[in-house]
């Protein structure tokens, strides 16, 4: 691990320095940790996922209260078998509905339900909660914006048009594709 490159510290992962490594280390570690601990307290208390109340609350917001399930999928960066699964664990616990798209046969569409309404409520508070305890309250008001603009700068450039005119996506496995 040791050694210089260029005036930087070399770091064990080839292309970082050691300063670079430890900032990625620092932020994975605390996203995981962060994302578990938020997905454990809604499971715990609502019976539901993050990425549950995150589906809920997309449908939920939606004009008609539904989406394509291919929209869906690519508003959670997941991989559309995955939030098919979501879905059908969501309509069997009575949240959902699914039902074939008005403009187009072939397209499905994801309906949240009244209980799912009632759920996502609930969970709402409980998210919000965890949030502030988790990811708000270690910080200053001064830190809060600087890693919401560090991140959004993060998002932004993963989301930007590449060279071939494409737009990457996390979802997308290193295969670009339009937003």
């Amino acid at each position: 691990m040791g050694g210089t490159m260029t005036g930087r510290s070399v770091s064990a992962m080839p292309g970082l320095d050691l300063s670079e490594q430890r900032a990625w280390e620092n932020f994975l570690d605390a996203a995981l940790r962060v994302y578990g601990s938020l997905n454990r307290t809604l499971s715990e208390q609502h019976k539901l996922s993050l990425v549950d109340v995150r589906l809920l609350e997309i449908l939920s917001s939606s004009e008609t209260g539904a989406a394509r399930m291919g929209d869906l999928a690519e508003q959670l960066l997941s991989l559309p078998s995955r939030v098919t699964r979501q879905i059908r664990r969501l309509e069997e616990a009575g949240l959902v509905r699914r039902a074939a798209s008005p403009d187009d046969g072939r397209g499905v569409l994801a309906a949240i339900t009244d209980e799912g309404r009632e759920a996502v409520t609930a969970a709402i508070t409980t998210y919000a909660e965890a949030v502030r305890q988790r990811f708000v309250r270690p910080l200053t008001r001064a830190q809060v914006s600087a890693v919401g603009e560090n991140c959004r700068r993060i998002s932004s450039a993963l989301t930007s048009p590449s060279p071939n005119g494409r737009v990457k996506s996390a979802s997308s496995n290193g295969k670009a594709s339009k937003r």
